[in-house]
């Protein structure tokens, strides 16, 4: 119960590691306010989720959850939903920057429309709510807490996806230099940079076995993660126990980030 009568956004929630944040939050005791931008019935589904876990954890006469559908991307509907957040539960003390769109295609043949989609969400979406919880934070005492869903894809290349690579280290510098800019304002941020994970976003290969095989064989730790796996890092960053970390990203990768190639030695 770490996060208990604290208020927790998390955008693009309604699947995947989103999803499994806020079903985390709303067991650790937070007020959640979930975000979707499509499918209003996936949005519902988690929503019930965090609700039960409420009722799980105690809190169910307590604490409140609400869903709300937003475009990150859109810099008006980012607001509108930070804004929304703060006014139907009553403030506001974790941000978590998780919706993301990816769009493969050789760089060559990239749409700038579709570059730009990507970049909207992942990075100026980032940018848009983390701009609007910062002014809340400032707004009264007890500072807040920003954390990013980011990727190995911050560091390492991803070729046929320029778009979201750049997001992605993009949003490393985001997170760092938001850090600095208000460390001493009570206000930390962090980012998660997540390996290969079993969610939606990768239906491509996680429920075929021969392929989700091969990935696995890729990773240092043979295996990719579950969500509620990353879950529990957000739930930890969010919590007072990681007080005094900021401006950090910290990688759950099962060991992409370590150069898996020398995991043999054939230097010499």
């Amino acid at each position: 119960m770490r996060l208990q009568g604290r208020t927790a956004l998390i955008t693009g929630s309604s699947t995947g590691i989103g999803r499994a944040i806020a079903i985390r939050y709303a067991r650790e005791g937070a007020n959640v306010a979930v975000n979707y931008f499509r499918s209003a019935e996936h949005g519902e589904s988690a929503l019930e989720e965090c609700r039960q876990a409420h009722r799980e954890a105690g809190v169910g006469d307590t604490a409140k959850a609400i869903l709300i559908q937003a475009d990150v991307g859109d810099e008006k509907q980012a607001a509108a939903m930070v804004a929304r957040t703060i006014d139907e539960l009553g403030d506001l003390h974790v941000l978590v920057n998780n919706a993301g769109v990816q769009k493969p295609a050789p760089s060559h043949e990239l749409d700038t429309d579709a570059f730009d989609r990507v970049v909207d969400t992942n990075l100026k979406g980032t940018f848009y709510c983390a701009r609007a919880a910062i002014r809340h934070f400032l707004s009264r005492e007890g500072g807040g807490v920003i954390l990013n869903n980011s990727s190995v894809h911050e560091i390492i290349p991803k070729p046929d996806y320029l778009s979201y690579s750049v997001s992605k280290g993009g949003m490393q510098n985001l997170t760092r230099t938001l850090a600095l800019e208000y460390a001493d304002k009570g206000i930390r941020v962090n980012a998660v940079g997540p390996g290969a994970v079993s969610t939606p976003i990768n239906d491509s290969w996680r429920h075929d076995e021969e392929k989700a095989a091969a990935i696995a064989a890729r990773i240092p730790m043979r295996r990719v993660a579950e969500p509620e796996e990353i879950a529990a890092l957000f739930a930890f960053l969010a919590s007072d126990e990681a007080g005094y970390i900021t401006g950090q990203t910290i990688f759950a990768c099962g060991g992409l980030t370590l150069f898996p190639a020398f995991q043999e030695n054939w230097t010499s």
